[in-house]
């Protein structure tokens, strides 16, 4: 689950990360009555959306006067912002950042992240923040360091001030950034995050550091017991049909090709995108039905994938071991009366009670068609979602 940049530092500050003062606003009068508090003579206002590049978009301006910010909230509260990291539709902004400004002195990068090859956590860090660190990885790869800490190790000091020289830091500032490195560190573990960036990781001309961006991501399956994360989830930030598929605990991620899938298991899910590709089609979906499914289940799911307006033809692909094959038919005829179906559906499933499935589907008197084998089932909706255009 991804968080805002503030809320990101709310975290963060609790655990003596060094973070600006600041505060977010959802309209425009809502920045005068902060700016009474706020008075520095340089005030960033920041646009709240689940993306990096925000900067480059519009999403960041700094303001040297209240006239000033109040009509830079007014101008960004609504606005569209697009980048590399939002659909082509972009995100619209609904709450935005107020956060005294500095003067830089150095502007470094740091990441945390889970390293699911070891099972530990890497802490990925560079001399060249800011907002060309893509670049950097890019074309002088040997400017980005990390270190990879075991699973069940802690981040010790001699760790952090390996971190500290590498970035070029000495003396008092060496000091700052070690203390905040560390405390970054332990909020990564305490929160049960996935990743947490940090770009800047900021040297300001007073000799102070400070964490001028901020972007998390905690692991879903740990919000049980960080319940103050999980209750900044911001839905707005979110696809419509995958929080439905969440509400019906269903594992479903919106991708850009115009075939719905309905698949059990994820390796099964993946090979199932992989052969739609090679038979020339694109996956609008990543649907995982896992588990023993009911009919109502079923339904539920492909009333989903049906009310994508991008997909045009669905592909469900079963293999009936704790899921039998008739309820998924039944719920699959179920979901068709309901939506009155008129898209290319193509139904493989195998396993328990799959001749019994297939009956049902035959009368059901819908244009479903069942295939024997997953290679037919993709060369078929390929060729149907074609002959639609």
């Amino acid at each position: 689950m991804d968080i805002h940049e503030y809320q990101a530092k709310q975290l963060l500050s609790k655990f003596g990360v060094n973070i600006p003062p600041g505060e977010v606003v959802y309209q425009t009068h809502e920045a005068e009555n902060i700016l009474s508090w706020l008075n520095e003579d340089k005030i960033v206002v920041k646009a709240q959306v689940h993306a990096g590049g925000r900067g480059k978009a519009g999403g960041v301006k700094i303001c040297n006067n209240p006239e000033q910010v109040v009509q830079t909230v007014d101008e960004m509260i609504g606005m569209i912002i697009k980048t590399p990291q939002t659909s082509e539709s972009g995100k619209t902004v609904r709450r935005v950042y107020l956060e005294k400004g500095y003067e830089i002195k150095k502007e470094l990068y740091i990441c945390i992240t889970v390293d699911r090859e070891t099972g530990g956590n890497t802490i990925i860090y560079s001399k060249k923040g800011g907002v060309n660190i893509e670049e950097v990885s890019e074309k002088n790869p040997n400017d980005i360091h990390n270190m990879k800490i075991s699973a069940g190790s802690d981040l010790l000091t001699h760790h952090a001030r390996t971190i500290v020289y590498n970035l070029g830091l000495t003396g008092q500032i060496a000091k700052k950034a070690q203390k905040n490195i560390l405390a970054l560190y332990k909020a990564f573990v305490s929160l049960d995050a996935a990743m947490i960036e940090i770009n800047p990781f900021a040297v300001t001309a007073s000799e102070e550091i400070v964490i001028l961006d901020c972007k998390a991501s905690f692991d879903d399956n740990a919000l049980y017991r960080q319940r103050a994360v999980a209750e900044m989830k911001d839905e707005n930030e979110y696809d419509p049909l995958e929080l439905e598929a969440a509400r019906h605990d269903l594992n479903y991620v919106k991708l850009d090709g115009n075939i719905g899938l309905m698949v059990n298991g994820a390796g099964l899910s993946m090979a199932t995108m992989d052969i739609i590709k090679y038979y020339g089609g694109e996956a609008a979906n990543f649907m995982d039905v896992a588990g023993a499914a009911t009919p109502e289940r079923v339904a539920a799911a492909f009333k989903l994938i049906y009310k994508d307006p991008d997909v045009q033809g669905i592909l469900i692909n079963i293999f009936g071991g704790m899921m039998r094959c008739n309820d998924i038919a039944t719920g699959l005829v179920n979901a068709s009366k309901e939506v009155g179906l008129n898209k290319p559906l193509v139904v493989r499933l195998e396993g328990t009670n799959v001749d019994m499935g297939k009956e049902i589907l035959i009368n059901s008197g819908f244009p479903i068609k069942p295939v024997d084998t997953m290679e037919q089932a993709a060369q078929d909706v390929v060729k149907m979602v074609k002959e639609i255009r």
